[in-house]
């Protein structure tokens, strides 16, 4: 059976990250009942951080967008893995948390956490809308610009 929901990524010309293995000790995915909780995903491609840095000084608000759209993909990437490749196995992108370095007079975190929520729209429809929280952080781990983690109500069937 051919998985819509990897057809219709193909279709829009998204690619989709080499999934990433954790960087601390936790685990990169959960599943508790029928939601799949995502750990924490940088702006990371092939191993490496694409976005490191602060929102308002070395990163503008598009900048800052971009690395929440690869955290997304990242995302995505990790819930791949979960799901054993089937993401038509997702039922709902139930909520996104969206942490993002920046300077104290920051204020465009709303514009950020897009890179992320539009990316989860484009590719999974109406079950792509989710709850978010977006908030400013005096750091992230290797000082990256954005850390997304996510939790989504999947098929267990």
């Amino acid at each position: 059976m051919t998985d819509r929901t990897l057809q219709h990524i193909k279709s829009l010309d998204i690619e989709i990250p080499p999934n990433l293995s954790p960087a601390a000790n936790y685990i990169p995915y959960k599943i508790v009942g029928n939601l799949l909780y995502i750990s924490g995903q940088t702006a990371k491609l092939n191993g490496k951080l694409m976005f490191e840095g602060k929102a308002g000084d070395t990163h503008c608000t598009n900048d800052a967008y971009n690395a929440a759209r690869l955290c997304g993909l990242n995302i995505i990437s990790q819930l791949s893995h979960a799901l054993d490749g089937s993401l038509d196995r997702i039922k709902s992108c139930v909520r996104l948390n969206v942490y993002i370095n920046s300077v104290s007079d920051f204020a465009d975190y709303a514009k950020v956490a897009n890179g992320a929520s539009d990316l989860m729209v484009e590719i999974f429809g109406d079950k792509g809308h989710h709850t978010r929280t977006a908030v400013g952080s005096s750091n992230l781990p290797s000082n990256s610009l954005v850390e997304i983690d996510a939790i989504f109500e999947v098929d267990n069937a």
